[in-house]
Order: structure tokens, then sequence, then C-alpha cells
């Protein structure tokens, strides 16, 4: 019996007004991103430890707390639940007894997006979307392209000039309508903009639809799963719109709600590039959203995200449990892409590979304590990339 969904409304993440879950919506009147809200009483009824261990190991598996009306409607190109590794040579390289990597290049299209593409595309064609327009530095309007072709939704994708060329050939093989644009993702962003406002389109951008995230809070399950039911002691988190940083933290509060965790909260730790950093500095004055970043560059494409819609949001989380905000440095991430594929043979993307180099400066710097367990999350393949950085040649 498949698990039905106790969706139950979509929520302003600013001033808490109410949307009708079943009506198409995009940003609240007040102009922050909605999130989905459970009739988690229900849920509880048979989202249980013993339900989920006997469910097949997708990310389907949480459909009391995905936003699908009808599962049977789902978009899938075979998501699985990832890796959830142990690194311990390099973590005794890095003094940290407990290092993991939850290694999310083996999903579809070979990065997390695939998460939020799945979830996202399925829930636009259960409410009736026949096109829609992103913006991208890559790896999203790969995934979103892809799931939509499965989907025969039509696909609009706009994407900066100077992202990896391997993400604007699987746009253009998915049969997506690819735009260029010089600048960065918010140039990018400023094209959907207008293409929405002549009408006809959805707008697919990051946290101005609300089922990106209700993917994305998957990784939050299946860690904890993985972890068997416990808590590690902290997360680290590639941020540019910061979307799945925001999603683990949710699914860890509906888990909580329901009983199935206890109270304690994981620290969360949002890693950036030094050459775009706004959450970082942010944090560092402790204010409640960032300032836009100037002069973006970094190898780390996929986080050159120079101001964040749901940047508020991300702080909110890092201030609430304790958490930190730190920039590593393109020759840091590089060092340690390299240190992860020598010691533990995992080619991680230059993003993944920027939170073991911040684990490394942490634990250096008294902040991760030994004996702690460290979670770092890998969100792509190095080989998306599609070639190797000029500067590491």
């Amino acid at each position: 019996m498949r698990a039905a969904s106790a969706l139950w409304h979509l929520a302003c993440s600013k001033c808490a007004a109410r949307y009708d879950a079943d009506a198409i919506a995009q940003l609240c009147s007040c102009g922050a991103p909605l999130l989905v809200r459970y009739d988690l009483e229900r849920a509880a009824q048979t989202f249980t430890h013993q339900a989920l261990s006997e469910r097949e190991p997708t990310l389907w598996r949480y459909g009391e707390l995905l936003p699908l009306r009808d599962l049977s409607g789902r978009i899938s190109l075979g998501e699985t639940m990832t890796p959830l590794l142990p690194l311990h040579r390099l973590g005794r390289e890095l003094g940290l007894d407990e290092l993991f990597v939850k290694d999310e290049s083996t999903l579809p299209t070979g990065s997390f997006k695939a998460r939020g593409a799945a979830m996202g595309v399925s829930r636009a064609k259960e409410l009736g979307v026949r096109a829609f327009a992103m913006p991208t530095n890559g790896n999203a309007g790969a995934a979103w392209a892809a799931y939509a072709a499965r989907a025969g939704i039509e696909a609009n994708i706009v994407m900066p000039k100077n992202a990896p060329a391997i993400h604007r050939w699987e746009c253009e093989r998915a049969g997506a309508r690819l735009t260029l644009v010089d600048g960065f993702i918010g140039d990018a962003g400023r094209v959907v903009a207008e293409e929405v406002a002549r009408g006809g389109m959805y707008d697919a951008s990051t946290l101005k639809e609300p089922y990106r995230i209700e993917g994305k809070k998957t990784m939050g399950f299946e860690l904890i799963e993985q972890f068997d039911w416990s808590v590690p002691d902290v997360i680290l988190y590639p941020t540019g719109g910061g979307v799945g940083l925001i999603g683990i933290d949710k699914a860890l509060h509906e888990l909580r709600e329901l009983g199935l965790i206890g109270d304690r909260m994981p620290r969360f730790v949002a890693v950036q590039a030094e050459g775009c950093a706004p959450i970082v500095e942010a944090w560092k004055a402790h204010q409640s959203s960032s300032t836009p970043w100037t002069n973006t560059h970094t190898v780390a494409f996929g986080i050159a995200v120079p101001k964040a819609i749901g940047d508020f949001i991300v702080l909110d989380v890092l201030y609430r449990g304790e958490g930190m905000a730190i920039a590593v440095s393109d020759g840091e991430l590089l060092e340690m892409q390299r240190s992860a594929a020598s010691r533990e043979g995992l080619f991680l993307c230059a993003e993944g590979a920027a939170t073991l180099a911040a684990a490394r400066r942490l634990r250096e710097g008294g902040w991760i304590k030994s004996g702690e367990r460290v979670l770092a999350i890998n969100t792509g393949s190095a080989l998306k990339a599609g070639a190797v950085p000029t500067r590491d040649r």
C-alpha cells in the first residue's frame, strides 16, 4: 500500500500567511518563499520506523511527508538512497574520528539536484503546469530539463555563459530551450523574471516554487535512517541558494515533531567559496540577510550565488542551532578534492570538496571537537564539471 500524503497547506517563511496547497503558488504576497506544511498527527499513523524499514530504498519512501497527492503519478528516473560513507584514512589525517560523506553523485543526472527536480516536476505536472522557466548555474537546469522531458513539460532554462559546457549539452539534449547570458545566476534570474512576467510560464526558480525543497529534504530523512535514527553532531553543506541546508533542517524538525528522533539537533555549517561568500559575511556580522556579492570568482561554480532569496532562512538555521558559516579558498578545496580521491577513492565535486576543506579548518580551530560525528555533503560528481579546472592542471 502506498503512503498517502499528509499535505496540509503552504505557509510563508516570513509572515506565516497560509496558502492553498492545491493551487499553483509561487512567493507569498510579502515576497518571501512558501514552505509546505503537513498534518503531522495524520502522518504519524503510518510514518514509523517499522513501516519505513519495509519500503523501497528510494526518496519516494517518505510519501506521507511529500507533497504529491498521488504518488502513482510521480516523475522518476530511478532515484535511490545515496551512500553514507565513512572516511577512515582522510578522517585520521584531519583529526576527525567519525567523518562521513553523503555522496549525492549517484543520483540521476549525477547530482543532488535530481531530488529537487523529481519532486518539483512531479508536483508541477500534478498541478497542471505545462511549461516552466528557471535560472541555473548548471546542475539544476540539467536535472529539471531531464525530468521535464520525462514528464512532457516544456523547460526553459537560462544559464550563465561561463557555466560548465556539459550542463549546456545536457539541457539541449533533453530538449530544453536554453538561453545563455553574460554574468551570473542573478542575471539569469532577471531574464527568467521577464519571461514569467509575460505570462503562461511557471517560475521554477530556487524557492520561488515550494516543492524543490521537499525533494532536497529527503537527504535529511535518509541520513538519519542511515545513522540508525541518531543525529550527527555537525553537518557541513556547500551553500549557494541554500535549499539543501534548509531542507535537511526541515526534515529533522518534522522527524522530531513525529517523535522519531530526540530534541538534539546538529550544528549546521554553511560552506561557501572565498570568491563568493555573502552568507558568511552576513553571519559574521550577525545580520538577518546578506548583501549582494560583487566580483564573484571561484571554481566551485555551483555555489557562486551572489544573493540567495532564502538567505534569511539559512541564517536563521545557523543562529538557532549554534551553527556557523565559513569560506574556503579555491586552493584549499582543490587540494581536498585531490586528497579525497587519493585517500578514499572519491571524486568529489568542487562544492563537496569545499565542505571537507572547511571541516579541516574547523577541527584545527577547535570548533569541531574530538570524537564528534561529522557529516559532509557531496552534492555531485567532479565529472559534471566537464574538465579539470585550469588552475589544477
